[in-house]
């Protein structure tokens, strides 16, 4: 897949555009979006990402557009995993409804600058060093098996979710920060003094969050792609739709009880795909004297993207019936 300096610099403009314009349409002016206005920016964010994955595919082939919509759905997929924890941030910085679309809108910038970087950084590894696939296909199973043991839970958080981060506490500890809101203003000034406002707290909170999701969901979409071109528009076009994503489906983020599960198994299987790959293009002197792997098997790309898609459909069905399931056990129980 050849991809032109031109086409990256005209890409990256249009991501900044619909972030600005998404500031000055509905950011700028603080409200809490209503429902009808969250659905409909969220089904235009998503036809536009599948827009765009149809211009990949007429352009560069249906080989690549398959690797885009497989790396869009998981980025997606593991972005609603991650609005569990911006929901636990938000509620224990008690930030006013009015106010969460500017957090989520930094947040959101700050988290494709993050990706960025960690996306040009995955792919001069990949060219120097194939072992690396070994590295994230690993590293992606580990973090299968420990999302398949989590439970978020916005009304009962975990203690451990509820500690400051370490971006957090070194910003608590070098400036004087301030307990109170002020609009939505970053800083104030009181008694002839500077304090940061609880507004840019919570957005350094989020921003600093997201490193810990891209370890997790930049090793995920290469184990579907090695373009980073596919790499940064799945990440980008699955992150301009997660601030209206947040609101449109925040009372169902409780109902998704299967979710981590079924992200776990997502995880799991492109882990096993990474480490198959890397067998198959082997390079280590201790695994088969630095021969290849004749028999590991490269997994279809059209295979990875029914697994995606499947996993993501039962997780989703099941956790809508055990949810159903047990309200109607408690009004039985109550009645």
């Amino acid at each position: 897949m050849d991809v032109s300096g031109w086409v990256w610099a005209a890409t990256a403009v249009g991501v900044v555009g619909l972030i600005v314009f998404d500031f000055f349409a509905h950011v700028r002016t603080p409200h809490a979006p209503t429902f009808q206005e969250s659905v409909r920016w969220s089904i235009f964010y998503i036809a536009l990402a599948l827009v765009f994955g149809v211009v990949v595919g007429m352009v560069w082939g249906w080989g690549p557009g398959s690797e885009y919509f497989a790396g869009y759905v998981t980025e997606k997929s593991l972005s609603v995993d991650n609005l569990f924890v911006f929901l636990i941030i938000m509620t224990k910085f008690a930030v006013p409804r009015e106010y969460q679309q500017k957090v989520l809108l930094v947040g959101v910038v700050i988290a494709l600058v993050l990706r960025t970087i960690f996306i040009l950084a995955g792919a001069a590894a990949i060219e120097q060093f194939s072992w690396v696939f070994y590295i994230f296909g690993l590293f992606l199973v580990y973090t299968a098996v420990k999302l398949a043991r989590e439970h978020h839970d916005a009304a009962h958080p975990d203690p451990r979710e509820e500690r400051d981060g370490l971006a957090v506490r070194m910003l608590k500890r070098v400036l004087p920060t301030t307990n109170e809101y002020h609009g939505d203003r970053l800083t104030v000034k009181i008694d002839g003094k500077r304090f940061l406002t609880p507004m840019l707290v919570v957005m350094v909170a989020i921003g600093s969050t997201d490193i810990l999701f891209a370890l997790d969901s930049i090793p995920a979409i290469y184990g579907l792609t090695e373009e980073p071109y596919i790499v940064f528009t799945a990440n980008a076009f699955a992150l301009l739709g997660l601030r209206q994503l947040y609101f449109l489906i925040g009372g169902l983020l409780e109902r998704l009880v299967y979710l981590s599960q079924g992200l776990a198994v997502i995880l799991g299987f492109i882990g096993l795909k990474l480490v198959l790959h890397a067998l198959h293009v082997n390079e280590l002197p201790f695994i088969n004297n630095g021969e290849p792997v004749e028999w590991a098997p490269e997994i279809p790309i059209w295979l990875s993207l029914t697994v995606i898609l499947g996993t993501l459909a039962v997780a989703t069905v099941a956790s809508l019936l055990k949810t159903r399931n047990d309200e109607r056990i408690a009004s039985s129980t109550e009645s």
